[in-house]
């Protein structure tokens, strides 16, 4: 007969496995404190306590609160309980800073990114694209007279993408002609493929859009400018010549009510029009920007959070995986008496997982940079604007043209990245990574819209390699002195020889080398792109390839740049070890192993130290990472509402927490479902011969044959 054990969540008659056990022996080993590296990766003191504080809110707040119910939730109820957040957090909105409750924001990203967005399309994009083409005026009378930034008085969507358009802004086919005679603006969508499409907000939510729109003047096509087109009155009901729809079901964020536009002539005064930069007055006069990408300042705001969103959303799904392959036993070893392995001892194990590890690291830092410098570039920018100082604005555009070049490399790099770190960590859970309940799967739903919206991460990248190329022709041709983030390009003639810049087994331990390493590698890269160039005629349509390459290496740049400056000027010392640790998994695995073909390839490395790296290097630092996993992991300080995750909450009782959420959401009682007539049916069906009526029978054989 058996011994019962304790009685935990469930009473066992024999002592079953034991994670708890495993996480906690290694919990209590930490070498470092996690509260005083979640200050390293939240760049201070103050903005980790003030997250700390913000999760603490809302995980005891009954409406914002993540369950484990939501993983149940069909569209219409996920609209609903999203709007019910909404107007929760609106609450606090009323309470704190713009800039803190945009930290809230990204806090709220993590474990329910449709309120985020839902919220972001309109504080973000929509009040972004006033702030970025509209007068300080305009800026004051849609966010503060009406209210906006309080979601109060009026709803914003953003309403750029076409149907039949979408990373081609400057083809979008809505039209905003100007009838000089009333002093207003006529917008129209002149056929099906010009219907605004995956508006977020639009089907039920925005009053007012902020819409894109080819300026036309006098019968001359200005080009596609801004205007603020209302959608509903203070009923709520939609304004003539406004047609919505809702677009349906998508892959994931059904708690977004995504829309389609149609306007129909929709008059609306000339100060409608957003006209920081460009103008048209009462006479038809019209003055364009000294930049048109200046109309796509609103998607900087966004890029910001992406990367944001990166950071969190690694660090959420790595530590899911990891306390899973810490806690999970599967196979004994030789020894007789010995439990199983944990999953994370397997070396194989090791390299799936850990480089994710460190790359969500790697992720906090550049997010905190790029975060930084877009509202420093924009502050600049909006102060030279209202100065009237030509010099100055001319200086933003110069930052700005750097900004847009670091932020989509970003964007689409980091996007890219964690859907594979979601995806990955899925997988390395094995079957139970499979469960709602576990939260990959809604996860990586809601995540992969991120690679594709705000710009196609592919043809974002190529609008990032194409500047880099042609900074290079310039070098090449000119002696151009190149500035910003690329001004490493300036030493392109350096690097024509082909010669390898990592030559020993040291370099590869030496992130500063590597850094130099990736530098050089892009400007290989872009020299070969300037051959596909002078073959093809000049067609940038033929150096893609290399073109995308780029654009994912210089986001790594600009991470691992980020990431070693703060490391550098990091005071508590003692954490340096460990955080240049993940600094070489993370350039061994993530950039040197991952673009090894470009690396061999234009020779910035020999192919035995290729090989050692993979076969040697990389094994070599996760086993050192190994022990110290939970500490790491533990240092991003997530709450098990953030986590979300019957596996990967904190205390390691894998078992039993995943166990009692699977029944809490599907009662043990409802044993029969609302089709087990159907199955009753199927199973009780009488015998073939019955339901044919015997006529196939014997007896009836020899009636039927006289």
């Amino acid at each position: 007969m058996s011994t019962s054990t304790n009685s935990k969540n469930t009473i066992s008659s024999s002592k079953g496995p034991d994670p708890q056990t495993s996480i906690a022996t290694e919990r209590a080993n930490s070498k470092f404190s996690p509260t005083e590296m979640h200050y390293f990766l939240e760049g201070s003191v103050e903005r980790a306590e003030l997250n700390k504080t913000m999760i603490q809110q809302m995980e005891r707040d009954p409406i914002l609160a993540a369950s484990s119910k939501d993983y149940d939730l069909g569209k219409a109820e996920q609209r609903e309980l999203t709007a019910l957040k909404i107007a929760r957090i609106a609450q606090y909105l009323e309470n704190e800073s713009f800039d803190d409750f945009n930290k809230r924001l990204s806090l709220v990203g993590v474990f329910d990114p449709q309120v985020g967005t839902r919220i972001g399309i309109n504080l973000g994009l929509f009040l972004s694209c006033i702030r970025g083409n509209g007068t300080f005026e305009q800026l004051n009378y849609w966010a503060m007279m009406k209210e906006t930034a309080y979601l109060k008085g009026i709803y914003g969507c953003f309403g750029m993408t076409e149907l039949a358009h979408g990373s081609n802004v400057a083809g979008l086919e809505t039209t905003a002609t100007f009838d000089q005679e009333n002093d207003e603006f006529v917008i129209n969508t002149p056929h099906i493929g010009a219907t605004k499409w995956w508006i977020g907000g639009a089907a039920h939510s925005a009053t007012h859009c902020s819409v894109y729109a080819r300026l036309i003047v006098h019968g001359q096509d200005y080009g596609v400018k801004t205007f603020v087109v209302p959608l509903r009155d203070s009923n709520h009901d939609l304004n003539p010549g406004i047609t919505v729809g809702d677009i349906g079901a998508k892959m994931g964020r059904d708690g977004i009510d995504n829309g389609w536009i149609q306007f129909s002539n929709v008059r609306i005064p000339r100060f409608f029009m957003l006209q920081k930069f460009c103008k048209v007055t009462r006479e038809g006069d019209v003055t364009l920007p000294p930049l048109e990408q200046l109309a796509y300042s609103a998607l900087l705001g966004g890029r910001v959070m992406m990367v944001l969103d990166s950071f969190r959303t690694s660090a959420r799904f790595s530590t899911i995986a990891l306390r899973y392959a810490i806690g999970r036993r599967q196979f004994k070893s030789n020894s007789k008496n010995a439990l199983e392995t944990q999953l994370l001892d397997y070396p194989l194990h090791q390299r799936r997982l850990l480089p994710f590890l460190a790359l969500s690291y790697v992720f906090s830092a550049g997010a905190l940079k790029l975060e930084s410098t877009i509202t420093e570039t924009l502050d600049e920018l909006d102060s030279a604007v209202e100065a009237e100082d030509m010099g100055g604005i001319m200086k933003s555009i110069d930052a700005m043209k750097s900004l847009f070049i670091d932020s989509g490399s970003l964007k689409s790099t980091c996007t890219w990245l964690t859907a594979d770190v979601i995806d990955q960590c899925r997988q390395a859970c094995g079957g139970h990574g499979y469960s709602s309940y576990n939260g990959f799967g809604k996860a990586y739903n809601d995540w992969v819209v991120q690679c594709t919206w705000e710009g196609d991460n592919n043809v974002l990248a190529l609008s990032i390699g194409k500047p880099i190329i042609k900074h290079i022709i310039a070098v090449l041709e000119n002696d151009k002195k190149v500035k910003g983030s690329v001004s490493f390009l300036t030493d392109t003639k350096q690097f024509l020889d082909n010669k390898p810049v990592l030559t020993q087994k040291d370099d590869l331990k030496d992130p500063h080398k590597v850094l130099r390493a990736i530098e050089v590698a892009i400007i290989r890269l872009g020299v070969q792109a300037v051959n596909v160039l002078k073959a093809n005629d000049g067609n940038f349509d033929f150096t893609g390839a290399e073109s995308v390459a780029i654009s994912k290496l210089k986001a790594h740049h600009y991470l691992l740049t980020e990431y070693l400056h703060r490391i550098d000027i990091n005071e508590n010392k003692a954490l340096n070890p460990f955080l240049t640790t993940l600094a070489q998994l993370y350039t061994s695995s993530i950039v040197l192993e991952k673009f090894s073909g470009e690396f061999l390839a234009y020779s910035v490395i020999p192919t035995e130290l290729a090989a050692y790296n993979g076969s040697t290097l990389i094994p070599e630092l996760c086993q050192k990472i190994r022990p110290d996993v939970i500490a790491l992991t533990d240092s991003f300080q997530l709450s098990d509402m953030m986590i979300n995750s019957g596996i990967g909450q904190y205390d390691g009782n894998i078992y039993e927490n995943y166990f009692n959420i699977v029944k809490k959401n599907n009662p043990e009682f409802n044993t029969k479902a609302p089709y087990t007539d159907k199955l009753v049916a199927m199973l009780n069906r009488g015998s073939k011969n019955d339901r044919e009526r015997d006529e196939k029978s014997e007896a009836s054989a020899a009636i039927l044959s006289k």
